[in-house]
């Protein structure tokens, strides 16, 4: 799932060497923003900190989606900015519906969810990559992706010093590295 401004294209395009070893799908949030689309419209919606309802009701519309696809053996989750914070709430709304879920610069989002609680006793596979030079994401919604992620998952998480906000050079390496030993 994309980030802000972007649209589905941008993520997939990312994930081009992985097509060959499973369906790759790309959502587009459903907001016009800035030349592309979100998540979570910018007005209301403070960077890292949306509403948690629109939160909700935007992850359970593409977990209404996804029960319209076929099924498979498995299914994990990758999102950029909004998109790895809509990765994560799809993961705190269904917890075993998910294999892994990989978030690119995003957050968590700031609430509490049932599922949180099966998430802390099962710790499914979580990778989150952050550029270091990343202006974008508030410290504070760093800070509470960090707290969640090691409380909830089995977490990979990877700083990259030379990156801002964005996904690039040894990030797509070492998340496509992740998704290959998810689905192995």
């Amino acid at each position: 799932m994309h980030g802000w401004s972007y649209d589905e294209a941008h993520l997939f395009r990312l994930t081009r060497s992985l097509h060959g070893e499973l369906v790759v799908a790309s959502v587009r949030g459903p907001f016009a923003e800035a030349g592309g689309y979100a998540w979570f419209p910018s007005r209301g919606n403070p960077i890292g900190n949306p509403r948690p309802s629109l939160a909700n009701a935007m992850a359970d519309a593409v977990l209404t989606w996804l029960d319209a696809q076929p099924s498979f053996s498995s299914v994990g989750l990758i999102g950029f900015s909004q998109g790895g914070a809509m990765a994560l709430q799809m993961v705190r709304r269904d917890p075993s519906r998910f294999s892994y879920a990989v978030q690119l610069g995003g957050f968590v989002v700031g609430d509490s969810l049932p599922g949180d609680a099966e998430l802390a006793r099962t710790r499914p596979p979580v990778f989150w990559g952050r550029g270091g030079l990343d202006g974008v994401i508030p410290q504070d919604a760093v800070a509470r992706t960090d707290a969640w992620t090691r409380r909830h998952a089995a977490a990979d998480i990877r700083v990259y010093p030379e990156l801002g906000h964005d996904v690039a050079g040894r990030e797509v390496d070492d998340l496509t590295e992740f998704v290959r030993r998810r689905i192995a």
